[in-house]
C-alpha cells in the first residue's frame, strides 16, 4: 500500500482507503476530514447495491481503523487523535451517478432539470444513459383524477436530484394488506380457541 503524497488529507485518505473498502465488497462514496476541538473527525461513507447493514458498518470501521493506525495512515493523518465515523449515504444523498439511481429503484425522486424545470417520479428502470420514471399527470379537467405515465429522463438533462422521503410508500400498501391478512388469521385462531 503506497501513501499518496499530494492533495488534501481527505483526498489522500480516499486513495488510501478505496482499495480496502472495495476489497470488503463496498463502494467508498466519500471521505471527509474536519477538526473538532483537539481531534480530527474522519467521516467515511460507504454503500453497496444491497445497502449497508449495521454489521457491515462495524466490519468496515475495523478495517478503516486498521488503515488509519498503520504507518501509511499516520503519514496522512499525523499523530493527532481522531474520531472515526463510518456510515451509509442516507436518503438525502444527491443522485449523481447511474449506480445511485439504480440503488434507488422503486423510490420517488425529485429532479431539477438543466432547463430550469422540475420533475418528480418513481424510478422504474435505469441504464447507463438515463432513467425511466413513472410520473403523475394531473387530470385535464377540474375534478378529473390524475393518471400516471412513463417518462424517459436522460442523465444529461438532470442538474440535481434526490430521493424524496415517503412516509407511505407505494409498496407499503402491499405490506398493509399482508398485515391485515395476518391479523385476520390471528383473530380466526383466537375465535377457534374460545369456541
Amino acid at each position: 500500500m503506497s501513501t499518496p503524497r499530494s492533495g488534501s488529507p481527505a483526498d489522500r485518505l480516499q486513495a488510501l482507503l478505496e482499495p480496502v473498502v472495495t476489497a470488503a465488497g463496498y463502494d467508498l462514496e466519500a471521505v471527509r476530514v474536519s477538526q473538532v476541538a483537539r481531534r480530527r473527525r474522519v467521516e467515511v461513507v460507504v454503500d453497496s447495491d444491497d445497502g449497508v447493514s449495521l454489521d457491515a458498518v462495524s466490519d468496515i470501521t475495523r478495517v478503516v481503523s486498521d488503515v488509519l493506525d498503520s504507518p501509511e495512515g499516520v503519514a496522512v493523518m499525523g499523530e493527532e487523535p481522531y474520531v472515526l465515523e463510518v456510515g451509509s449515504p442516507g436518503t438525502d444523498r444527491p443522485l449523481t451517478q447511474p449506480k445511485h439511481w439504480l440503488r434507488a429503484k422503486g423510490r420517488l425522486v425529485r429532479a431539477v432539470l438543466r432547463d430550469g424545470g422540475e420533475l418528480t417520479g418513481r424510478i422504474l428502470d435505469v441504464d447507463e444513459d438515463g432513467v425511466l420514471l413513472e410520473v403523475e399527470v394531473p387530470g385535464k379537467k377540474k375534478g378529473q383524477p390524475s393518471t400516471t405515465q412513463e417518462r424517459r429522463l436522460a442523465f444529461a438533462e438532470v442538474a440535481k436530484a434526490r430521493v424524496e422521503i415517503e412516509f407511505n410508500r407505494k409498496d407499503d400498501d402491499e405490506a398493509d394488506e399482508d398485515y391485515e391478512d395476518d391479523a385476520a388469521a390471528i383473530e380466526d385462531v383466537d375465535e377457534d380457541e374460545e369456541g
